[in-house]
């Protein structure tokens, strides 16, 4: 499950997606807009914009843009970034590897064996996925 800091990163670069190019947003403009508490959308844009995703303008005309155009930035760019790996099991994990420890051995691990495929689908889709899509998505009753 992605933590609810993630669902609001998402949200809010989904809202800057939106903007036409060489238009900022004012972060309260989004955290009304998407019911994110101001505070916590401070500390999440922060990160973004330390991460290059975004970039931030003071004074009258500032606000919140995105740095990357929407076709770059991935789904899964921005899961690992705010929730770090995207593993159901730590012995799954790329980038915060870790041997589970009621495991005797993980080739022959059953469990492991089908979230294997699990991770790798969700990670396929989570990568695959940008900003774009995602506004495209939009448009697609369900």
């Amino acid at each position: 499950m992605i933590s609810q800091k993630a669902k609001y990163a998402l949200r809010a670069l989904v809202v800057l997606a939106r903007l036409k190019a060489g238009t900022t947003m004012m972060i309260g403009q989004i955290s009304r807009e998407q019911a994110i508490p101001k505070k916590f959308l401070e500390q999440i844009l922060l990160e973004l914009k330390r991460a290059g995703i975004v970039m931030s303008l003071r004074g009258r005309a500032g606000g919140y843009a995105l740095l990357k155009a929407p076709e770059e930035v991935t789904f899964g760019e921005v899961l690992r970034l705010v929730d770090g790996p995207i593993a159901p099991l730590p012995c799954l994990s790329k980038i915060a590897y870790r041997r589970c420890e009621d495991c005797q051995e993980e080739t022959s691990c059953e469990v492991r064996h089908v979230f294997e495929r699990v991770t790798l689908a969700t990670r396929a889709v989570l990568d695959s996925t940008t900003l774009a899509d995602a506004l495209k998505l939009d448009d697609i009753p369900v």
